[in-house]
């Protein structure tokens, strides 16, 4: 008799099919890889879908929407609800992020249900919060990691900075990026903007300050040899109307409203020259990862989950002026080799198959403990204790902390 496949909730992203952020794409691809493994349940924002859009079922996934938005403060309710709702009926909770953590103690005391949690990328730390809130996240974020059989770091230096907060020890799995593909440029933006008929440069981020848009729109003003094309949402803050009223009208600097075609997209990335990549809180970013897929030469903010995604390979700048030297001495020619060695890699770690094997792994219980491991992370210079008080942790790449497993007296 064929055995029943245990039921998988996937909880915390916006929705599928993806049409917003990393995890929903992640989501996304899950269900895609999943679906023959467990019968998953998808918890979708009913305010992100208009109605004609909503469906009962993709991919074999049963969705269910419910009437709150999955960002912002209302996301802690709608994580808290679809945790309720599905200890009605799953064997795994698969919770993408912190939000509705806060829940896991109590869940853990009534239930038997097996909690896995992806941590993101340590939200707390976003400047977009405010101090009650940061504090908030930083408790939900220690309940997942105390709470949850198993949780998820999307970057090893996640895995360290778990290691030196909390004494244990994270699962690792990326994101992958081979849904995106090589497309020509679309014809009406090159109509609009002949600049891309040359070299230029690319990014496309949420316009935040943890981003440092500043810092890059800077650079370029500098140096102006390289014509530099942004997408992202500029309206949404007082921090993108005012880079947006800055550089209005500028002579090599083109700003892009959000653009959610990803045939579109893919176009105006996969043909520049250069991807400059300014994220400096969150852990493995999926844009850059898609941009190492497509093989584009990236420059990037140098913190240490850009090297660790990038394995060093890519070029790094702290400051604007760093950014405009690197604009400034870098030879063409060395630029298709630093595309291609950060392609290599994508291929090898950044693929949604090799992303799905880490979470069966994790989900069929290779990751799942009663009790974790204990960790002891190592630095040669500086006691993780020192870093933490300063909330320098995350940032430090020199002499990486390690996270080791250890042994049993």
């Amino acid at each position: 008799m064929k055995q029943e496949r245990e039921q998988l909730a996937i909880i915390g992203c916006a929705g599928v099919p993806a049409r917003y952020g990393g995890f929903e794409t992640l989501a996304h691809h899950l269900v895609r890889e999943l679906r023959r493994d467990y019968r998953i349940t998808v918890y979708c924002s009913a305010p992100l879908y208009r109605e004609e859009e909503r469906r009962r079922r993709w991919r074999g996934a049963r969705l269910l929407y419910l009437p709150f938005r999955a960002n912002g403060v209302q996301s802690i309710v709608y994580d808290i609800v679809s945790i309720l709702h599905a200890l009605f009926y799953a064997d795994r909770l698969l919770i993408l992020g912190v939000s509705g953590c806060i829940l896991l103690p109590f869940v853990r005391l009534f239930t038997r249900k097996k909690i896995i949690v992806n941590i993101d990328g340590l939200e707390w730390r976003r400047n977009k919060w405010s101090k009650p809130v940061r504090k908030f996240l930083r408790l939900s974020e220690y309940l997942a990691v105390k709470w949850a059989h198993a949780d998820i770091a999307d970057n090893r230096a996640i895995q360290s900075y778990t290691a030196a907060s909390y004494g244990t020890v994270s699962d690792y799995a990326p994101y992958g990026a081979d849904h995106v593909l090589s497309r020509p440029l679309p014809a009406d933006l090159v109509e609009a903007h002949p600049a891309l008929r040359g070299r230029y440069a690319f990014t496309v981020c949420r316009i935040e300050p943890e981003n440092n848009l500043h810092l890059i729109l800077e650079a370029f003003d500098q140096e102006r040899s390289t014509p530099l094309f942004v997408v992202g949402n500029w309206d949404n803050s007082e921090y993108g109307r005012s880079l947006r009223a800055q550089y209005a009208g500028h002579a090599t600097i083109t700003l892009l409203d959000p653009i959610y075609d990803q045939d579109r997209l893919d176009g105006l990335r996969s043909n520049c020259a250069l991807y400059v990549h300014g994220h400096s809180a969150g852990g493995t970013n999926p844009s850059l990862v898609e941009a190492m897929y497509l093989g584009l030469p990236v420059f990037a903010f140098d913190v240490v989950y850009n090297r660790e995604t990038t394995h060093g390979h890519a070029r790094f700048f702290e400051d604007a002026r760093q950014l405009a030297a690197l604009l400034r001495k870098t030879p063409a020619a060395e630029l298709p080799q630093i595309g291609a060695e950060l392609k290599r890699l994508a291929y090898r770690q950044y693929t949604w198959a090799a992303v799905a094997n880490r979470y069966r792994r994790i989900l069929s219980g290779a990751g799942i403990r009663v009790n974790k491991p204990n960790a002891v992370p190592a630095v040669q210079t500086l006691s993780p204790r020192v870093l933490q008080r300063a909330n320098a942790l995350h940032l430090r790449y020199a002499d990486p902390l390690k996270v080791h497993e250890q042994k049993a007296a």
